[in-house]
């Protein structure tokens, strides 16, 4: 079988962190015949297409990076979306990626061949490539949704979402209304406010705001990171052990840590308190479910908006769209020239995965997923994909930074292959009976957790499939995930 031609040993589909992340890994193995599919026109995912105004990590950005390629110079402790992007482009060069990317690459589907024993992976030109290995690294966050308010296409202004931001958007002059109240929402509102005529803020459910404790990073500790990176590992040591304590004691352990989740939403609602001065809109801002069913996040400028005589918060029912504005269900119309979807995106019905995946028997993944149970063995592989690893899956996002899911997987590649290698097998499929157990492990591990022990059930959180299920965080700390999936046992996969 090694000898059988195809077009690529690997083909990575999506040009983001994570498939970069996939690339560094199997250059590291000493595979090079690469091909890496994007289908923006440019690497970097998320910090790609996102460019709106006051676009920023929410993670401090000593932790949303890379631990083996740590960036010195960021501007801020929570750096603005433009220095990821650049950061993007770093690693890419330094790692050698650029040469593997292919930009423009729509992939529609692709197919196990089980005579040839290789992906055949279609994108919307017509070309089909074939691999040995396929990788999906599409994003979490990577299908925006649009509502279908009814008369939404008869809207006579301009409307903008955040993924497809116009930069330079003026909005002097102009009544601005956004749609939806998550972690964009939250970083973009008090932009919009400060040139606004009028801004209204329609919100369906409120959410978890934390102060943010955010500042410019003084050249001279640039300088010391950039000489003494150990001190830039000691800083991301004690992020990292806050974020970890935030996410297992307050999300994953909420049975057994109560107090701690109350504590932090005792937090939100003060933060909130010394911010807006009117009780009602306070009420209106208060979240009804608890602490972390939400991805919660920070900011220092959101609640103040609210407090401006210029922007409104509305809680009605959309209606429907016309013209010259919104209809609220109550008959009231709200008039507006510019209208902003931060509307998020559409994880479990297009999402898991992108794009169709047809493994081994047939078996058709989004409709197995969606018709059964979300599951991937350490969040990674599925059964009956043979050479098929997909880094956004169910139960693979671990800890709170993106990149600790990234470096786990990494961890797993490397292992993954590196027994294919001394077995000298081309190969490798998870079996039945390892994707069963890990999925009744995550199962029983979740059942503390705020979304089965607290109450979520006004959250409308993306964390919960169609079937209400929570399976998007893997149940673990950060330390045991990356221990697990640099160690789990080798006998889980079959190898020919």
């Amino acid at each position: 079988m090694s000898q059988r031609r195809v077009d690529h040993e690997v083909v990575i589909v999506g040009a983001g962190f994570g498939g970069m992340g996939a690339g560094i890994e199997f250059k590291r193995l000493g595979v090079d015949d690469i091909a890496i599919l994007e289908r923006e026109d440019d690497l970097g995912g998320t910090w790609h297409v996102n460019h709106y105004p006051g676009l920023a990590v929410d993670i401090a950005s000593v932790t949303y990076s890379y631990s083996f390629e740590p960036n010195p110079y960021w501007s801020r402790l929570f750096a603005p979306g433009a220095e990821l992007k650049r950061y993007a482009e770093h690693v890419a060069d330094k790692y050698d990626l650029r040469r593997h990317m292919e930009f423009g690459a729509v992939v529609e589907r692709a197919d196990w061949d089980e005579a040839k024993e290789c992906w055949a992976v279609r994108t919307a030109d017509g070309t089909v490539r074939t691999a040995r290995y396929l990788v999906t690294a599409t994003g979490f966050l990577s299908q925006p949704h649009t509502p279908d308010f009814p008369g939404i296409d008869t809207f006579a202004g301009d409307i903008i979402h955040t993924t497809a931001w116009p930069d330079g958007y003026d909005f002097g002059g102009k009544r601005a209304a956004v749609i939806g109240t998550g972690a964009t929402a939250v970083q973009l509102i008090p932009e919009i406010a400060r040139t606004a005529r009028e801004l209204t803020v329609f919100q369906r459910t409120p959410i978890w705001v934390v102060p943010k404790i955010d500042f410019p990073i003084p050249r001279p500790v640039q300088h010391l990171f950039a000489r003494i990176p150990l001190a830039q590992k000691a800083a991301r040591a004690v992020n990292t052990s806050l974020l970890e304590a935030l996410m297992v004691f307050g999300v994953l352990h909420y049975r057994q840590a109560k107090p701690g989740n109350r504590l932090a939403a005792l937090l939100a609602k003060t933060h909130m308190r010394l911010q807006v001065r009117d009780e009602a809109i306070r009420r209106a801002l208060t979240p009804h479910y608890d602490f972390g069913c939400k991805r919660p996040t920070f900011s220092n400028t959101y609640f103040r908006v609210f407090n401006q005589p210029t922007v409104h918060l509305e809680t009605a029912t959309i209606d429907s769209v016309v013209p010259g504005g919104i209809v609220l269900a109550d008959g009231r119309r709200v008039d507006v020239d510019t209208l902003v979807l931060a509307t998020g995106f559409n994880l479990w019905d297009v999402n898991f995965p992108a794009f169709t995946i047809v493994g081994r028997d047939g078996r058709d993944l989004g409709k197995w997923w969606r018709e059964g149970r979300f599951q991937a063995y350490e969040g990674i592989s599925v059964p009956k994909f043979p050479n098929f690893l997909t880094l956004n899956s169910p139960y693979s996002y671990s800890g709170l930074s993106y990149f600790t899911t990234i470096e786990g997987q990494m961890k797993h590649i490397a292992r993954l292959f590196g027994e294919m290698r001394r077995r000298g097998a081309t190969r490798f499929e998870v079996t039945e009976r390892a994707n069963a157990e890990f999925l009744d492990r995550a199962t029983r591990n979740l059942a503390s957790s705020v979304f089965y022990a607290g109450d979520c059930s006004t959250s409308r959180s993306y964390y919960f499939n169609q079937h209400g299920e929570a399976t998007l965080l893997r149940p673990n700390a950060t330390l045991t995930t990356l221990y697990e999936q640099a160690n789990f046992p080798v006998s889980d996969y079959v190898y020919s």
